[in-house]
């Protein structure tokens, strides 16, 4: 596991912290996310039982479930970006390996059927989030992002 964790100097603009991991795009790893992640913002001065922690880790189990279900390449792994903004705001992004398995763009989210037993991930970020999308810069991964105020 890499991991790359890097406050910034007061002189520098926002964004203010990075912390950025790559994970295996399995269960375990969407998982592994969620509990670093929580960790991370309690680092960054969020405590575990604070709601802002709650709502942040539960974005991030969103997305990165999704790259493992739904983004997943044998053998290439899906990585988890989070970006504390000083306003403070945070940026999640979760970037997996199928460009060419993009999610509804927002707005366009239909909820699930009440007897269905998947579908209302999305449906949690667009609600949780202040906006969310996804962004694909090259032919091979594709970012979906969400932002959320602390709180």
């Amino acid at each position: 596991m890499n991991a790359d964790i890097a406050p910034t100097t007061a002189s520098q603009a926002a964004p203010a912290r990075h912390f950025t991991i790559r994970l295996s795009a399995t269960p375990r790893g969407a998982r592994l996310a969620r509990h670093l992640a929580a960790e991370q913002l309690h680092g960054w001065g969020w405590p575990y039982d604070s709601d802002a922690n709650h709502t942040a880790t539960l974005l991030v189990a969103e997305l990165a479930t999704n790259a493992a279900l739904h983004g997943r390449v044998r053998g290439r792994d899906f990585r988890l970006r989070l970006t504390l903004h000083a306003d403070p705001a945070l940026r999640i992004e979760v970037t997996d390996s199928r460009p060419d398995r993009r999610p509804p763009t927002p707005g366009d989210l239909h909820a699930p059927s009440p007897e269905s037993d998947s579908g209302r991930g999305l449906v949690l970020v667009e609600a949780l989030s202040t906006h969310w999308g996804t962004t694909g810069n090259d032919p091979y991964t594709k970012t979906v992002w969400c932002e959320v105020a602390l709180r």
